[in-house]
């Protein structure tokens, strides 16, 4: 489809998209981030139609924007709509395009945030853009939640609105995101329609381990970094027993089911082959993972330090947070202590009911092929911070992607894109949802 043939949405998605990603909204952690900028823009966005908002600021610069658009059933519970504005740091050396030109290249946009998750905030207002222009409302109540900090541990973000602004969720029940409806092509050229009912919890911790400073030509028994490189080491090589949740069982049926490959809920490791770009991704969510990720000792080559510190990325199933701090405590050993930096909830929700059928229907409507199916995401999303509120939340940022594409190397990664066309299916897919939720 060229450019002339894309409908006033697509167009609309296409250039939204690009102009987010244009906005440089990183997030370096520790509190150093800034979504003004974005913010005003997606206010600015909806002004524009006509549809009122308001920015939360949470410290300086740190910004998130809500709308509530009224629907005509005030007895049918609000469903939230929300993507997250910042996005991770980008190393432009590395990259093969500026990260934060959106340039278009090869069918694809180009860019920091392209796929996390810029995308689907631009599908969003897109389709609530094309409800104002057309006069269409929906039947319940949408609120709009474009949050700051997710990728820092949401602090800034939707944890802040929950504690402090629970009201502008008021009356509503669920609510969709990020990292869901995407397509993996199988065996047979079957494509799967992967929507997020489950994700891991996340414990980010610190060890520290003290020890005797010293100079560093002496002998040493008590040195701090080897203690920490001991306890870094053991967490790093530790071989995680399978857990499979209830969510990742009904992944794995299905996988077998259309691939006509043996099921054994006894270890569902070797169907992971079946999923190509997404093996990697669903492999972290049969079992713990708790993978070493910075480092931090000494000032000076001769001088031993007291103390050397380093940060684990811990992920649990659902059901198993109790097993992953045991385990990391006993792998440690007894001079290395450990310390929370952030701790959240890991979430399972049914793959049933009204929601999860209009989610199913917009897909098969634009792609008679699909196979919707239920997964566990190995990351975290804004929904755990909504479910304080008991919000049930899901992830559903549909797009369909060729097999050759490796998506989720894409989050974080270098050379960020997104297709097109996958883009374009995905707003015409999630306004048909938004229509009948």
């Amino acid at each position: 489809m060229t450019t002339s043939q894309h409908s006033e949405l697509e167009l609309d998605t296409i250039r939204i998209c690009r102009e987010l990603i244009q906005i440089p909204s990183v997030n370096f952690g520790d509190g150093k981030g800034d979504e003004k900028e974005i913010a005003d823009y997606v206010v600015k966005l909806l002004s524009e139609v006509g549809i009122d908002s308001k920015i939360y600021e949470s410290a300086p610069g740190r910004a998130n924007v809500i709308a509530r658009i009224k629907g005509t059933n005030p007895d049918r519970p609000g469903l939230v709509v929300h993507g997250h504005l910042d996005v991770v740091p980008a190393h432009a050396p590395d990259w093969s395009v500026d990260p934060f030109s959106a340039e278009v290249k090869d069918g694809f946009i180009w860019g920091r945030g392209a796929v996390d998750m810029k995308n689907m905030d631009a599908m969003i207002l897109a389709t609530v853009r094309d409800w104002a222009r057309t006069g269409f409302v929906p039947e319940r109540d949408i609120v709009l939640a474009f949050f700051a900090d997710e990728e820092a541990g949401s602090i800034y973000g939707s944890h802040y609105l929950v504690e402090n602004h629970p009201e502008v969720f008021a009356g509503c029940t669920e609510a969709v995101s990020e990292v869901g409806g995407f397509s993996v092509t199988v065996s047979g050229g079957k494509r799967l329609y992967l929507i997020e009912t489950a994700e891991k919890g996340i414990h980010w911790m610190r060890l520290t381990a003290e020890g005797r400073a010293g100079h560093g030509s002496v002998m040493n028994n008590e040195n701090a970094v080897t203690r920490l490189t001991d306890a870094v080491a053991k967490i790093g090589n530790y071989q995680w027993p399978q857990r499979y949740s209830a969510t990742v069982k009904a992944f794995f049926k299905k996988i077998a089911e259309v691939t006509g490959k043996p099921y054994d809920e006894k270890d569902l490791r070797p169907l992971l082959a079946e999923v190509g770009f997404a093996a990697r991704m669903i492999g972290a969510t049969l079992q713990n993972t708790a993978n070493p990720t910075m480092l931090e000792a000494g000032y000076k080559a001769n001088v031993i330090p007291g103390s050397a510190s380093a940060v684990i990325d811990g992920r649990f199933i659902p059901g198993y947070e109790d097993e992953l701090n045991e385990t990391i405590k006993g792998l440690i050993g007894e001079n290395v202590r450990v310390e929370t930096i952030t701790r959240d909830k890991a979430l399972e929700v049914p793959f049933a009911g009204d929601l999860v059928e209009a989610m199913c229907n917009a897909l098969l409507k634009e792609d008679p092929a699909a196979i919707p199916v239920p997964y566990v995401m190995s990351g975290g999303t804004d929904n755990k911070a909504l479910a304080d509120l008991g919000i049930i939340g899901y992830g559903f940022s549909p797009l369909k992607l060729d097999a050759d594409f490796d998506f989720m190397a894409m989050f974080h990664g270098v050379d960020e894109r997104v297709p097109i066309a996958g883009l374009t299916f995905g707003a015409r897919v999630l306004k048909d949802f938004l229509e009948h939720a």
